[in-house]
């Protein structure tokens, strides 16, 4: 029985780890309730997804909703592709799959993330991902704080150049720094 709950605690750590600071994004500072937000199913909070790396992205928590707190991505990946080698100079980065597989790079080490599975990057760490399963697969990407990321994501979406060399000046200006090649599906 103890061993049990011990097992319980350690698997919702993490959890536990992250709410109070998300709590934190839905009450004001005197700890009084703001808003809450609900986004269906499918849906985008801001009623603009866009597409990006051969991926559809929903913003389930725009970084508005959260005073720059965070900003949250569902993301719908259909081609075996992801970033390049990059790191976040001011903000973490944490990813959940929700479907299929994937490969990330995290500093030096490889690993593969199955459904169920997440990752948290700190920033100023080089990472990157490609989905490697057969079909669609789905990742939740989040950014604590938001910064500017939903803005470039959507800039480079539109650019017709999807080139690492046409986007990179733009990643800089948006706390992102490119420093290697995308990961290969295998």
């Amino acid at each position: 029985m103890q061993r049990r709950s011990f097992l319980h605690l350690t698997l919702a750590a993490p959890g536990l780890a992250v709410a109070p600071s998300f709590a934190s994004m839905v009450q004001g500072g005197t700890g009084e309730s703001r808003k809450s937000l609900l986004v269906r199913a499918g849906a985008d909070s801001t009623n603009r997804p866009f597409e990006f790396l051969d991926a559809t992205f929903t913003v389930k928590v725009s970084g508005r909703d959260t005073q720059g707190r965070c900003v949250i991505f569902d993301t719908l990946r259909r081609e075996k592709v992801g970033p390049m080698l990059h790191l976040h100079l001011n903000l973490d980065e944490w990813f959940y799959v929700l479907d299929g597989e994937f490969k990330f790079q995290a500093g030096a080490e490889i690993m593969r993330l199955n459904a169920g599975d997440s990752l948290f990057v700190p920033r100023n760490m080089a990472h990157a991902f490609v989905k490697i399963s057969e079909g669609p697969a789905r990742l939740i990407v989040m950014h604590q704080p938001a910064g500017t990321m939903e803005e470039y994501f959507r800039i480079v979406s539109a650019m017709p150049d999807q080139r690492p060399e046409a986007r990179k000046a733009l990643a800089e200006k948006h706390d992102t720094r490119f420093v290697g090649p995308p990961l290969k599906p295998d």
